[in-house]
């Protein structure tokens, strides 16, 4: 199912994590990043890829928009590294948040995946 051969479009997006100063990155500015090398359809189709992978994740920002960020410690099998992540309402900026959020149990249902957004303004807007 997921990445099994490292082409060019898969090393051009790993790249773009790589080599990113901020955590996540918004679908809409890889595309505007990779897009003269790239069609839409196969960033998308990779983002997929790498993320069943369990080499990204996703989550919505801001206005329903796509984010990724990089994965620590996940497979295929199994996304461990839930957390919430930080939206600057000024300059855009999202980060992954290295904090511990505990979800309450909820009777009769399994969590598999939760998405918490924190809005606020970041250290280098505060300034």
């Amino acid at each position: 199912m997921g990445v099994i051969r490292k082409t060019k479009s898969v090393i051009a997006l790993q790249n773009e994590f790589s080599n990113s100063s901020s955590a996540a990155i918004s679908v809409v500015t890889l595309i505007k990043n990779l897009g003269s090398k790239f069609n839409k359809t196969t960033i998308y189709r990779v983002l997929d890829k790498l993320e069943a992978d369990g080499i990204l994740h996703s989550f919505l920002g801001k206005n329903g928009l796509k984010w990724y960020a990089k994965c620590n410690d996940c497979s295929a099998d199994k996304h461990q590294d839930l957390h919430p992540h930080f939206q600057c309402i000024d300059c855009g900026k999202v980060d992954c948040l290295d904090v511990s959020v505990v979800l309450p149990e909820i009777p009769n249902r399994e969590i598999v995946i939760s998405q918490l957004l924190i809005q606020g303004k970041c250290h280098e807007c505060l300034i």
